[in-house]
């Protein structure tokens, strides 16, 4: 069996650049056969094939057969028309994770573009601008699973009067403070749960908006400076317009990780203390309670909020490739 799946392989390893270069030869010699009226409508779909093949595969299929599934019932098994949507439009928890999905989207994004930019800001070109920056981007390099075992540890609650092995509560209590419930208190836990996403995505925000800002012309600068533009009005005039592209480009990835939120709310709470979000009610209803089509109808919904940001990114894209 593993010999087998070895050769499978590298057959097919083999197979996919022979198959496309023969695909482009043979575009080649249609070029030189087809009419000339034909070249601008069909030579440009022909040799873009090759990597429209792989989308409509990959993406446009997959995205087709979730609409479809959508349509069924929880065993796929039936035609059941628009009850998933129906369940989504009445359902409490539906509307418990979209209000948490919006949340996510406000604060992370806002949280992400507020520290990167302070950072980007403060350390340009100074002495420490290395290390401070290292502190603020090696977050990114854990996985989320690890960072919210991590703080879940920080976030650690006993009752009042126990010692606390939570390091913000004994924090806390070694000031003469109560100990706080971070993770159960509906007041605090989607918060605290935002904190850990800002905490590990505010070093990507850095890292974009660090490189933008020393892309912006010295000249500018130095004629505000002239002009008589203090520290503040330099930054407001100049830096911040020079920087909208790139925090544009920033904040829509950012929406989109907001959006996809599951990995810290799954090891945290587990959606429990209303702290669900789409994409953790979404593996609910496909892995527990193995209803596929209400999972698939949750799956377009996510689609379908992000796609108005997607558009965004692409726009605020080709601005800054101009």
């Amino acid at each position: 069996m593993p010999t087998t799946r070895v050769l499978a392989a590298l057959a097919f390893t083999a197979a996919v650049p022979a198959i496309l270069l023969g695909w482009l030869w043979l575009v080649g010699r249609l070029e030189a056969v087809l009419p000339h009226r034909l070249h601008r409508r069909l030579l440009p779909w022909l040799w873009l094939a090759p990597a429209l093949a792989p989308v409509g595969v990959f993406l446009a299929w997959p995205l087709a057969n979730t609409v479809w599934l959508s349509l069924r019932d929880a065993g796929s098994g039936a035609w059941a028309g628009i009850d998933n949507y129906r369940y989504l439009a009445t359902s409490a928890e539906v509307h418990t994770a979209l209000r948490n999905n919006l949340l996510w989207l406000a604060l992370l994004t806002g949280g992400c573009l507020a520290v990167g930019l302070l950072v980007a800001v403060l350390t340009d070109r100074v002495r420490y601008e290395a290390v401070a920056k290292a502190a603020v981007v090696l977050p990114t390099a854990i996985p989320f699973v690890a960072g919210a075992v991590i703080w879940r540890f920080m976030y650690q609650y006993r009752p009042p009067g126990l010692p606390q092995t939570g390091t913000l509560n004994a924090v806390l209590t070694a000031a003469g403070a109560a100990p706080v419930a971070w993770l159960v208190d509906t007041r605090t836990n989607n918060a605290a749960l935002i904190a850990v996403g800002v905490w590990m995505t505010a070093g990507f925000a850095t890292v974009i908006l660090s490189a933008a800002l020393k892309a912006v012309p010295a000249e500018l600068h130095e004629a505000a400076r002239i002009d008589g533009a203090g520290p503040w009005q330099a930054f407001r005039h100049v830096t911040l317009p020079q920087l909208r592209p790139a925090v544009v480009v920033t904040a829509t990835l950012v929406a989109v990780s907001a959006f996809k939120a599951f990995d810290i709310v799954y090891v945290m709470t587990n959606g429990n203390y209303r702290t669900d979000v789409i994409a953790n009610l979404m593996y609910r209803q496909l892995f527990v309670d193995q209803d596929y089509g209400r999972a698939s109808a949750i799956a377009v919904l996510l689609t379908l909020l992000a796609v108005p940001v997607l558009l965004v990114n692409a726009r605020a894209t080709r601005r800054v490739g101009r």
